[in-house]
């Protein structure tokens, strides 16, 4: 069997194999009892607190009669856990998610700017390119005129 723990109005029961643990309300280990008076429950075996007759919480369970109820306030106790922290994770992957979509758009501002330089870059390289060939052949013009006269 699977390991089970309850906490629900502070009982529990932990089951390994055939091995049992039932907790009473005060987080005791229940001791198995049997009915001992004549009746029709005479015989039958249940869990009580570990304080009674003493100081009793009030915890009883039959041993045949599993507690359905409190099983199933785990179990939605522990869906409802499993939920909250789906949320939670959620919750902060949709944080990062737009972090990440601002971080992505500054670098897209960036690469833009850096596209803008670059193309500046070009054309006045180009320019500077067109510049030094007008004067080249302006020198050339002059010392062909030069020669001519």
């Amino acid at each position: 069997m699977a390991s089970q723990q309850s906490h629900s109005s502070g009982c529990s029961s932990r089951s390994r194999g055939s091995l049992s643990q039932v907790r009473c309300y005060h987080n005791e280990i229940a001791p198995l009892r049997s009915v001992k008076h004549n009746g029709p429950a005479m015989g039958k075996r249940f869990y009580g607190c570990a304080y009674w007759p003493q100081q009793t919480c009030g915890f009883f369970k039959w041993l045949d009669h599993p507690d359905e109820v409190r099983e199933l306030q785990m179990l939605v106790f522990e869906k409802d856990t499993t939920i909250a922290q789906l949320e939670m994770e959620k919750e902060l992957l949709e944080n990062k998610g737009k972090e990440l979509k601002e971080k992505n758009a500054v670098l897209q501002d960036q690469v833009e700017e850096l596209s803008i330089e670059n193309n500046e870059t070009h054309l006045a390289m180009c320019t500077a390119r067109a510049d030094k060939r007008v004067l080249a052949a302006l020198a050339l013009s002059w010392v062909f005129f030069a020669l001519v006269m």
